[in-house]
């Protein structure tokens, strides 16, 4: 039986990862966070705490453990916060994968590290695995640097890059683009929503099953693992009021420029998947099937 410890198993991504791992029974799941566990369950895994910016911790854990795979899916991931916060952005972004890396390679695990469309500056996307980074952020910047790391370390590793992450957490802590439409409209509320920065949307349980994926095979080398659709959010917005039969004319179309924001995002993202589905049998949900997925969960 495979061992594969999470990093980050509080975060969106990390809850999905435990979930996914414990149904499908085949693996031996060590969930760490650095703060106290926040799954709603405690059965079929093991909850150490582990802080992925203390060297020590991140060492003496992953030495006890012996994991076969990391999926080190915790990160500052907050775009203008990183902006803001250079120091923190750095310690969990670039530092924490130093760490990783040496844990790693003194007990042969395979790494699989989560990185972002953000490390590209969106004038040509979508892209494929073997384009050319070129930040426009310090978020983006950081990532970069914590891929080129994995890169040029000699560990087995796998890089799975992904774009807009939306889903459910289990304490509702995080809100998402359908959520935030939904509640708007219901309410009554005009929004302004952008029509100038496309994505390819991902669904979290679909990364989570990506993630699966590799770390299942040991699949080296980088996959985009992302939804299909390339759309912007003005779109997203629609599809969400036709799913939930809402307003749409209080939908109103806008521009990026419209939005002060600190850091920089890149216009024209999203990801070309094939490399995904061919090598790993990836196979995302659609945009419109991952909104009836969350309405599912809400009503739960």
């Amino acid at each position: 039986m495979k061992k594969i410890l999470i990093t980050g198993s509080n975060g969106l991504l990390g809850q999905k990862l435990v979930e996914l791992l414990k149904n499908e029974g085949k693996s031996e799941i060590i969930a760490t966070a650095r703060g106290e566990n926040r799954l709603p369950y405690t059965d079929g895994y093991t909850f150490k705490k582990m802080d992925i910016t203390d060297r020590e911790e991140v060492l003496s854990v992953i030495k006890a453990a012996k994991p076969d795979v990391v999926i080190n899916t915790a990160a500052m991931t907050n775009v203008d916060q990183c902006e803001s916060d250079k120091d923190n952005c750095w310690a969990q972004n670039v530092t924490a994968v130093e760490y990783l890396i040496e844990a790693c390679k003194a007990s042969d695990s395979f790494l699989l590290h989560l990185s972002t469309d953000f490390i590209f500056d969106g004038t040509e996307g979508p892209y494929k695995e073997e384009a050319e980074a070129n930040p426009l952020s310090f978020y983006g910047w950081s990532k970069w640097a914590g891929e080129k790391l994995i890169l040029h370390s000699d560990i087995k590793w796998a890089i799975a890059r992904t774009v807009l992450v939306y889903g459910i957490a289990h304490d509702m802590s995080r809100s998402n683009i359908i959520l935030w439409v939904k509640k708007s409209l219901e309410e009554g509320k005009k929004i302004n929503v952008v029509t100038d920065q496309w994505r390819t949307p991902t669904l979290a349980e679909d990364l989570a099953k990506g993630c699966a994926l590799i770390a299942e095979k040991e699949a080296a080398g980088i996959f985009n693992i992302s939804g299909e659709q390339l759309l912007n959010p003005y779109q997203m917005a629609n599809l969400t009021a036709d799913f939930f039969n809402l307003d749409k004319t209080l939908i109103a179309e806008a521009t990026a420029a419209t939005f002060s924001q600190p850091a920089k995002r890149p216009p024209k993202t999203g990801f070309d998947i094939s490399k995904a589905k061919k090598v790993l049998g990836y196979q995302p949900k659609s945009f419109q099937e991952g909104i009836a997925l969350l309405a599912e969960q809400i009503k739960k």
